[in-house]
């Protein structure tokens, strides 16, 4: 893009009004990042990193849980109470991907009517397409841009829980579990691994006939927690019960947040977090990278069908093939 070109003009103009938190242009700057357009790369790189100076004062959530346990209740309280509080707070909520299709529901705004009434809140809705870890393939990016346009606090819906839903663990401060009120039957089907990232967990749905049972809940997911290895030093992760439709237990979880927030910043665990993932993130550009420059080999492209029947009869070893590939690529290069 050469200097004061029109292109660049235009990408300063969008950048500027983001940061001036004009909402039409957040909408427009998040839509451009998450294109899949050859033609929109460069620019999308642009606002970027015209807005990367004035990110990174936001504090992130990530909020993970099954299907069903109320994550978009829950942080339709949360957001909501945080408004009331002062904050500025973006909802970015991952909506599952059909691999068919490739559509999505995106229907959080639906979801989240009273929080989306809030002039201080914006939701974003964005399908997880493809990408594992339960979050949006553009989600980093996002979050710089909300983090520009001035919100205070980002909250990152995921998918569900699963083995590849990890990934948001490396992208926010504090990673946060929803649990229902199901006691042993729900704690053996939370894997290990996200249990093991949790900085806090929360049970959900705790009023009415579930009240006991999520009191339940939370003391099993407390003696489990107490068996695992603390993510930080002097910190280890809380059990809250919530009642997201009562909004009891909400003060007490961000609460919680501020905790966390204060003891990290004072041992410097929380800038060191920030560090390690923008290297995650480095990493994770390089393979995506080096994934496209493979494919966009026309030879290599054709023989991938070959390779790949091979493998599936079990003809050939995934490994030696792979490496193979890869070595006829390199020598072309």
């Amino acid at each position: 893009m050469n200097a004061n070109s029109p292109a660049e003009n235009k990408t300063k103009d969008l950048a500027a009004a983001l940061m001036k938190g004009d909402r039409r242009a957040l909408a427009k700057a998040i839509t451009l990042v998450e294109s899949q357009r050859a033609k929109d790369e460069a620019e999308a790189e642009a606002l970027v990193n015209l807005a990367l100076p004035q990110s990174g004062r936001a504090i992130r959530i990530g909020l993970s849980g099954a299907p069903g346990v109320g994550k978009s209740t829950f942080i339709e309280a949360l957001g909501t109470w945080l408004t009331r509080q002062g904050k500025r707070v973006a909802v970015l909520a991952v909506d599952p991907s059909s691999r068919r299709s490739g559509g999505s529901i995106l229907g959080d705004k639906t979801r989240m009517v009273k929080l989306a009434q809030q002039p201080n809140a914006f939701i974003r809705p964005s399908p997880a397409g493809a990408t594992l870890g339960g979050v949006a393939r553009r989600t980093r990016e996002t979050m710089l841009l909300v983090e520009a346009a001035g919100f205070d606090v980002v909250l990152v819906e995921t998918v569900g829980v699963g083995q590849s839903e990890t990934a948001v663990a490396d992208m926010v401060d504090m990673f946060v579990v929803l649990v229902s009120p199901g006691g042993g039957d729900e704690l053996q089907g939370i894997k290990r691994g996200i249990m093991e990232l949790a900085d806090l967990v929360v049970v959900t749905k705790a009023d009415g006939d579930l009240l006991q049972a999520a009191t339940r809940a939370g003391a099993e997911y407390k003696a489990a927690l107490h068996l695992m290895r603390p993510k930080f030093a002097g910190w280890t992760a809380g059990i809250r019960l919530v009642s997201s439709a009562e909004e009891r237990g909400i003060a007490d979880v961000w609460s919680d947040v501020e905790s966390f927030r204060r003891l990290l910043t004072s041992s410097g665990a929380w800038e060191r977090q920030r560090r390690d993932q923008r290297v995650a993130w480095l990493w994770s550009e390089l393979r995506e990278g080096l994934l496209a420059l493979v494919m966009e080999d026309k030879r290599t492209a054709q023989e991938l069908p070959r390779i790949e029947t091979a493998v599936a009869n079990g003809e050939a070893s995934p490994v030696t093939e792979a490496k193979g590939l890869l070595a006829r690529w390199l020598a072309k290069t």
